[in-house]
């Protein structure tokens, strides 16, 4: 998909990711938390899949019903990956660690 098609696509989606001093993550738009630990989070959202990791990670407030999610711990790394996974072209964690 090309950045002017998932321009397209966007328009009308807002999503908020706010780091407080790599310790505590506030994220809006959110759809599913996926997969989670003390060193990863992985939480589907409107614009993708974004991939928290760090250490010491929890989940301190999830609320599907507003869409939101606080994640707290050592954050050192947040990645979108592409929210469609072609299953032909490998498994799903396997995408994430690429």
């Amino acid at each position: 998909m090309t950045l002017e098609e998932r321009k397209g696509m966007t328009n009308n989606i807002v999503q908020n990711l706010v780091l407080e001093n790599r310790g505590k993550l506030s994220v809006s738009g959110v759809l599913d938390v996926l997969s989670f630990d003390d060193q990863i989070v992985i939480i589907e959202t409107e614009l993708g899949l974004l991939t928290i990791k760090g250490e010491d990670l929890r989940i301190n407030k999830l609320s599907i019903d507003t869409s939101e999610v606080v994640v707290e711990g050592d954050i050192y790394n947040m990645g979108y990956s592409e929210k469609d996974i072609d299953k032909k072209t490998g498994s799903f964690l396997g995408k994430i660690f690429k």
